[in-house]
Order: C-alpha cells, then sequence, then structure tokens
C-alpha cells in the first residue's frame, strides 16, 4: 500500500542565489528535500506542515463534490493524465476535509486502483450512481465524456436545490423575525410603559391591556416558550429524519403546500428528468436508470411513483404509459418521453424537460421572493405598530380628556 503523502514546508536558497521558501508534497522530509533538489533548491529547512488548530465549519458537501467533478471532467478533457489531474484538483482545494479526501483518492488511483473503486471506498460523498457512472465511462473508455456529464447532473443539482431551499427559507426568516421582535418589545419595551401606566390610576384601553397581559405572560414564562419552540423544532427533524411514515406524510403535505408547494413539486419533476436523462444517456439501462432516479427524487410520494414506473416497465409496458399511469407527471414530460421513446432520444428529450422546470423553477422563486420582501416589511410593519399603538393609546386618550 502506498504511503500516504504530507505537506513539508520548506525554505532555501533558489538557482540565482535569492532566498525561496514554499510548500511541497512528498511522503518524508528526504523525499521531499530530494525533489527540491532536482529544482536546483539549496535546501535549508524542511518541516513538515502542521493542521490548522481551528477546522470548525470545515467539512465536505454535495458542493465541493460537485466542483470537484467539474474539476476533473476540465482536466482530463484537455488530456491531463488522471492522477495528475487529482494533484492540480488537491493543490487548488482550500477546504481540510475535502483535501484529505482527495489525497486518499489520489493515492489509491496511483497504487493502480480504477477510479470508480477508489471513490467506492467513499460511499458518503460518492454515492452508488456516482461510481456506477464512472465505472461504466472507464469500461467505455469514455471517462472524460462520463466526468463531463456527471458534472453538470451535479452542478443542475445543486443549483436547483439551492433554488428551492432560497424558496422555503423566506417564509421562515419571516416567522424568525416577527417572533424575535415581538418578544423584544413584550419583554423590554412594554413594561417601561406599563410602569408609567400605573400611575393614570385609570382604566386602561382593551388593547392596551391586552398587551400588558401578554407581556407580563411571556417575562413569566419565556423561558419555557423557547424552550418549547426549540423542543418542537428539533422533535420535528428527528422525526423526519427517524420515522418514515411522519417523513412521508410532511413530504405529501409540502406538494399541497399553497404557493410553495408548486415550485417544490416542479423541482421534483426537474430532478426526475435530469436523473434520468444522466444515466438513461450514460447507458444505464432503463429499469436500472429508474432505480437510481427513484432514489434521488427527494420526495417519498415521486420515490413511491417512479418505483411503480419501474415495475410496470420491467413487465413490458412503455415508460410513457407508466409515467402517465402514476397520474404525478404534467402531460410536456409525457409528450417529450412519447418522442424521445419513439425517435431514439430519451436522454435528450428529458434533458430539455429538466432545462423547463430548472427555469420554472428559478422564476417562480424571482417572483416569490419580490413578492415576500414587501410581506416582511408588512408583518414586522404590523407586529410593531400595533404595540406602539396599543402603548402610545392611552396616552392620546388621556390628553383628548384633558
Amino acid at each position: 500500500m502506498a504511503t500516504s503523502e504530507r505537506i513539508f514546508s520548506w525554505s532555501g536558497v533558489d538557482k540565482l542565489g535569492r532566498t525561496a521558501k514554499g510548500e511541497i508534497r512528498a511522503t518524508t522530509p528526504a523525499i521531499a528535500k530530494a525533489q527540491l533538489r532536482r529544482q536546483g533548491i539549496n535546501v535549508k529547512r524542511v518541516k513538515k506542515k502542521t493542521a490548522p488548530l481551528f477546522t470548525v465549519g470545515e467539512r465536505i458537501g454535495t458542493k465541493d463534490v460537485a466542483t470537484f467533478t467539474r474539476q476533473l471532467a476540465t482536466m482530463t478533457k484537455a488530456g491531463v493524465p488522471m492522477v495528475q489531474a487529482i494533484d492540480i484538483v488537491l493543490d487548488g482545494t482550500d477546504n481540510a476535509a475535502m483535501k484529505t479526501l482527495i489525497e486518499e483518492i489520489r493515492n489509491e488511483v496511483a497504487g493502480g486502483t480504477p477510479v470508480a473503486a477508489a471513490l467506492a471506498k467513499h460511499p458518503k460523498h460518492f454515492d452508488e450512481l456516482y461510481c456506477s457512472l464512472i465505472a461504466a465511462g472507464e469500461e467505455s473508455g469514455t471517462l472524460e465524456t462520463m466526468l463531463d456529464r456527471i458534472a453538470v447532473y451535479k452542478e443542475k443539482s445543486e443549483a436547483l436545490k439551492a433554488t428551492i431551499k432560497k424558496a422555503l427559507t423566506y417564509p421562515v426568516a419571516t416567522i424568525v423575525v416577527a417572533i424575535v421582535v415581538t418578544g423584544i418589545l413584550l419583554i423590554n419595551v412594554v413594561p417601561q410603559f406599563a410602569s408609567t401606566f400605573e400611575s393614570f390610576g385609570s382604566e386602561l384601553p382593551a388593547f392596551t391591556q391586552f398587551v400588558v397581559n401578554l407581556s407580563e405572560a411571556v417575562q413569566e414564562w419565556w423561558l419555557i416558550i423557547a424552550g418549547g419552540l426549540v423542543t418542537a423544532v428539533f422533535v420535528f427533524n428527528r422525526l423526519r429524519t427517524t420515522n418514515k411514515k411522519f417523513a412521508d406524510s410532511v413530504d405529501a403535505a409540502l406538494l399541497k403546500a399553497p404557493i410553495f408547494g408548486a415550485v417544490v413539486r416542479d423541482g421534483v419533476i426537474a430532478r426526475y428528468a435530469r436523473t434520468l436523462s444522466t444515466t438513461f444517456g450514460a447507458g444505464v439501462p432503463l429499469v436500472e436508470a429508474l432505480d437510481a432516479t427513484a432514489a434521488a427524487a427527494g420526495n417519498a410520494v415521486y420515490t413511491r411513483a417512479i418505483s411503480q414506473i419501474k415495475f410496470d416497465v420491467s413487465a413490458g409496458l412503455p415508460l410513457q404509459q407508466a409515467t402517465r399511469a402514476t397520474g404525478l407527471f404534467p402531460i410536456f414530460l409525457l409528450q417529450m418521453t412519447t418522442i424521445g421513446e419513439e425517435s431514439g432520444t430519451l436522454d435528450e428529450m428529458l434533458g430539455k424537460v429538466a432545462d423547463q422546470y430548472e427555469a420554472q423553477v428559478d422564476n417562480a422563486v424571482e417572483s416569490l421572493s419580490s413578492l415576500i420582501e414587501p410581506m416582511i416589511m408588512s408583518v414586522l410593519g404590523v407586529l410593531v405598530g400595533g404595540l406602539m399603538i396599543a402603548m402610545y393609546l392611552p396616552i392620546f386618550m388621556l390628553g383628548s380628556v384633558m
């Protein structure tokens, strides 16, 4: 097994007698010195580079994997050998965790392990679909084309995920901001007015009295209220990750949600078309491609539907008929599927469907953003304005009596 390379920092004098320093990758300090001497460096010091003391927040995300795939696709398409391509990508990576992962893959590949097998040793970051496509590319001698296809798929998937996340984040942000602002006013501002009202000696307006009572309740129970909200969020997330029935019901509810349901549904359809287009176009048999597509659907309702499509196709039913039978897919997708099956260009037609629905999601989110921003201001204005009116109402009434 190949010894893992390390990063060494060095200092010395170059061919022109100038002081030079930098970093080099090698297995031992002796090998690092030998490599530097071959470059004409008179080495004064070589020292293993220490890892940063704080690496909080550095983890490998799907975006990192997408970037890695795109860079590798670009290098291999330019004719750079695989090990050298991985080295170049490694040198340009800042994320420490991603650097470690790429280094492990590089060592495996340099030792003679096929790229797909090296990636398969890290299933957390490279799923079965990813590795299967890479293996197909290696076997057919079209690895650079397959990497490019996977890179496009990953980039489109990430862009779609970010767009849908943006659409769902706005209302949550509105609620959180409204709760925080209202809480601050009820705990810190209203009590100041309440102490002033006590000197009036007259009955407060009903609205003002309600706000004062609400303020007293929040001051007394704010810790329990805050704890309850945090607990509710934690329990919800926990149930969604551990209870399949609950997760399925949440997915179904998201599809039926007003306004946002259409965005979620279009996103799932775009993901279905993009995944099936990528896998089928890469030479994966339709039944296996549908299997991978069901796993990548991202919504339990559509996962079950795609699994049913797979079963029907396995029984000999055309894809278009099996898809129509679910009653969940739009006419446009059905028509493009029919054209694709009849002309032998299914992957191309599904790619066009994916482009169409990804554009629809982008447009819908832009529209929602322009609509929700004034709504946020309106909600905050009503809350803050209502509380202020409640506080100043007794003063106005007192002035009118005088």
